[in-house]
């Protein structure tokens, strides 16, 4: 093919692209804000993650297979050393969540992702304190009353999240907010919604 063929051909590729994709971009919205509508706010998000080093050979034997999915290669924490170290009021810091303190601004969608081994809770208290496995809590915590009851309480159960998945807060008010596992209740954040 002819060099000014080809040239014909693109020129003719080019014309045709920009002649569909105007009338496109007259209406769409590409998240950039000088695309949108005066009246839309842009969607904003936020995530934190949740962390542990469950050792998947110790768990597993106590808690059933394929309980702890850990992939982490080589920094595990043994099931009993998780109780010991709770005990001793030195939880294991390897259990978090990241980050510690979230500043957002009200309408921030919140993604909480669980790339640990285990499954943990995010449950909204009004106070940090116990989580519902007395052996976990710090010396002389109490279980905090949005806790209590473990996976039989509802509200507790439909903050469950597990290795691999994504759960989603919404619509959070402006102040401030603080979550904390009901299992592992030393893995606490707190949200600040302005």
């Amino acid at each position: 093919m002819k060099t000014a063929a080809k040239l014909a051909l693109l020129a003719g590729c080019v014309i045709f692209v920009g002649a569909t994709l105007a009338p496109a971009q007259e209406h769409a919205d590409f998240g950039y804000p000088e695309h949108r509508h005066p009246q839309q706010e842009p969607d904003r998000f936020a995530q934190i993650v949740a962390l542990d080093e469950c050792d998947p050979s110790t768990f597993n034997a106590a808690l059933g297979p394929d309980f702890c999915k850990n992939v982490t290669l080589g920094a595990f924490t043994v099931l009993p050393d998780l109780f010991t170290k709770a005990a001793a009021g030195n939880p294991d810091p390897n259990w978090d969540f990241e980050p510690d303190v979230l500043r957002m601004k009200e309408g921030t969608h919140l993604s909480v992702v669980d790339q640990g081994g285990e499954p943990h809770t995010f449950t909204e208290v009004d106070h940090f304190g116990g989580g519902f496995i007395p052996g976990l809590n710090a010396p002389g915590e109490d279980t905090v009353p949005e806790c209590a009851g473990g996976f039989s309480n509802i509200k507790v159960a439909r903050t469950r999240i597990l290795q691999g998945s994504t759960l989603q807060v919404k619509d959070l008010r402006k102040g401030e907010h603080y979550f904390q596992c009901c299992i592992h209740p030393w893995m606490r954040v707190r949200v600040v919604v302005r």
